[in-house]
């Protein structure tokens, strides 16, 4: 957890549910009756990348029932963080105070949400965290838990941030956060657009809050974690480190450089 800016901020009245989907149309119905009766009085925005399985037509079907569900159909599949980025610019266009990620394949506890936006009372980001205590996974194999517990314990010493869990997908983001975070610039678009976005909130000085959740492996379909995505949050978050801890060292000696000397 970030220890800056603690406080209560503005209640919660308006909340969307992005939910990014690609050849999920059997789980897609699943988690958003999932969603939707963990928290009534929210919208979910089904992002779509031009599913070849249907997926689109299918929620089409689930917001032609109900007024709360929403679609924003994508040309084609070009990653977690542009259908995110695509997400968020829909939802502050039409003033959420809140906008939530949430995987499409029921790894994502809809039933914590709750807590989590209740948690979003003194915070900024809200991580559903699988490597906090009270969190666990469920259905993983020994090297996915070596390789996302590695992986955070690098990001976590690499960067300096206090955050256990930074590739986590399962937030709530407050829309004034994302305003600060500015999304501009932001250029990883895969897993590791996760840990970019967390890397930026901490800079920018914003609460973090981390909610213990258990992740549950998926049942219907195939994981869209690949060697690639894995190699380009390698790189992009070693790139991140260096320049940080470059900057750090800059520092440091300017300030010896320009420290008075003792008469």
């Amino acid at each position: 957890m970030s220890d800056t800016a603690g406080g209560h901020r503005p209640a919660l009245h308006h909340v969307l549910v992005l939910v990014p989907t690609y050849d999920e149309r059997e789980n897609l119905p699943l988690v958003v009756r999932r969603i939707r009766n963990s928290v009534p009085d929210a919208d979910v925005l089904v992002l779509d990348d031009n599913s070849p399985d249907g997926t689109g037509e299918a929620a089409d079907r689930l917001a032609a029932e109900d007024d709360h569900v929403h679609v924003l159909h994508r040309a084609r599949k070009e990653g977690l963080g542009k259908a995110y980025l695509a997400g968020f610019a829909w939802g502050l266009e039409r003033g959420y105070d809140a906008l939530v990620e949430i995987d499409a394949d029921g790894s994502h506890p809809p039933e914590r949400l709750p807590v989590m936006l209740a948690a979003a009372a003194d915070a900024d980001v809200v991580i559903g965290s699988r490597w906090v205590r009270g969190g666990r996974i469920v259905n993983w194999p020994l090297h996915r838990k070596a390789l996302s517990i590695g992986g955070n314990v690098y990001i976590k010493t690499l960067l300096g941030m206090p955050v256990n869990d930074a590739t986590a997908g399962f937030r709530v983001y407050r829309a004034d956060a994302l305003r600060t975070i500015g999304l501009v610039g932001v250029d990883s678009y895969g897993y590791c657009f996760q840990a970019d976005l967390t890397w930026r909130a901490d800079r920018a000085g914003l609460r973090i809050v981390e909610v213990p959740i258990t992740f549950v492996e998926r049942e219907i379909g195939q994981s869209k974690m690949n060697p690639d995505i894995a190699r380009e949050s390698l790189r992009n978050i070693s790139r991140w480190g260096w320049e940080y801890r470059r900057g750090q060292v800059r520092s440091i000696g300017e300030r010896l450089v320009h420290r008075p000397k003792d008469h």
